[in-house]
């Protein structure tokens, strides 16, 4: 992390901290339904306070059009906060003006403000400098605990850090180390496992990838538009035939940069999409003209496994098929369940994250055994995408 500061950086003692937080969990009933935003949150928080830190914490929450709403309010997330940090949060009617000036004015050493949703002000998806200047005055040091939410070049994730002294917080910290090892200097042979349904929106994500990686294996709906490309009839499958070129010079790229792509040799497939659907294997050259590729098969299966026994880091991204119905998550199940034995036994660092992908591990049940899992989402693809994340960019020393 010589790139950029962390806590171990600051003396926080006596010191009013700014933390970006990604508070916008999901709620079902009034209630957060997955605290894992939360979970990962805490120990930055908790490190912070037990070191005498004034802990002021800053989040959007949902898309409020029209400014403050109870739908909206961070209130509904300051129990679960609260328990989750192991003693009470104060909390601030707004983020910035009089009513956030107060609070953080009574806030003690050690002890944790949560200030009003962000998004409740447009200046803050505007980065406009005189709302940055009044959420930088609230505190002496800024600290992004938010990489979901580093792809954009907002107030609190962005113009802040240009203000006060910035560094990452933990989760951030654990995020940057996770995926430079994964990919800006990673131990090779390195693959990357990329599925989901359409290659259109990952098409800045796979021309980045066939760069960086030694071989590419492609699942899901993706796989049948590039064995369209080539000529393979795909019957009623999952095809974006307008996209066939693309696929064709993303397989040059691939050429030219030495990256071997992985594409199934074989299909479970089915006439109809629905749970324990008549189905049956066929080679990928013999899918009938009704009938569907819904996961990848078991020659594949067996041929991906033999290929990433020699790779020494793996960068997932999306399912090999449709994992949430059975029996179409077999080659998920497999192929992460290979990837999760060789990182346990120590032979791979594995990274995953984005879309759909947290959710298909969890299915498998190999969330716990990767190296990391990101919960970032549009964030993690972005920097697989080799953008620049402006929330990162803004806290290099």
């Amino acid at each position: 992390m010589s790139d950029f500061n962390t806590i171990d950086d600051f003396d926080v003692q006596g010191k009013t901290v700014l933390v970006r937080a990604d508070l916008n969990v999901p709620m079902q009933d009034g209630r957060i339904s997955d605290t894992t935003r939360i979970d990962r949150l805490a120990p930055t928080l908790t490190e912070l306070a037990k070191k005498g830190a004034k802990v002021v914490i800053l989040s959007h929450f949902g898309r409020p059009k029209n400014g403050p709403d109870t739908k909206n309010s961070l209130r509904n997330v300051l129990d679960g906060l609260s328990q989750a940090v192991g003693q009470p949060v104060a909390f601030a009617e707004d983020c910035v003006g009089p009513a956030a000036k107060e609070a953080v004015a009574k806030l003690q050493p050690g002890g944790m403000l949560l200030l009003e949703n962000t998004r409740f002000h447009p200046e803050e998806e505007k980065n406009e400098p005189g709302f940055v200047k009044q959420l930088a005055e609230l505190g002496d040091l800024y600290v992004n605990d938010a990489f979901s939410a580093a792809h954009r070049a907002h107030a609190s994730t962005e113009g802040v850090a240009r203000l006060l002294p910035a560094a990452a917080g933990r989760l951030m910290q654990a995020e940057l180390e996770a995926l430079t090892k994964a990919l800006e200097k990673p131990e090779r042979p390195v693959a990357a496992v990329v599925g989901g349904a359409k290659i259109s929106t990952k098409l800045d994500l796979l021309g980045n990838m066939v760069r960086k990686v030694d071989m590419l294996v492609l699942g899901g709906g993706m796989a049948n538009t590039f064995l369209y490309a080539q000529g393979t009839d795909v019957g009623a499958s999952l095809c974006e035939k307008d996209m066939a070129d693309q696929a064709r010079a993303i397989m040059e790229t691939a050429k030219a940069s030495g990256c071997e792509i992985l594409l199934p040799k074989d299909f479970i497939v089915a006439k109809e999409f629905k749970a324990g659907a008549a189905n049956r294997p066929v080679p990928a050259d013999g899918i009938g003209t009704d009938e569907m590729a819904l996961d990848v098969g078991p020659q594949t299966i067996e041929f991906v496994g033999i290929k990433l026994q020699g790779a020494k880091t793996v960068v997932w991204n999306g399912p090999l098929g449709a994992f949430e119905i059975a029996p179409f998550d077999a080659g998920t199940n497999a192929v992460a369940g290979l990837v999760a034995e060789r990182t346990s036994e120590g032979r791979l660092l594995s990274v995953a994250g984005g879309g759909d992908t947290v959710s298909a591990l969890s299915h498998a049940g190999v969330e716990e055994k990767f190296t990391y899992i990101s919960a970032a989402g549009g964030a993690f693809l972005e920097w697989l995408e080799g953008k620049d994340l402006p929330g990162v960019a803004a806290l290099k020393k």
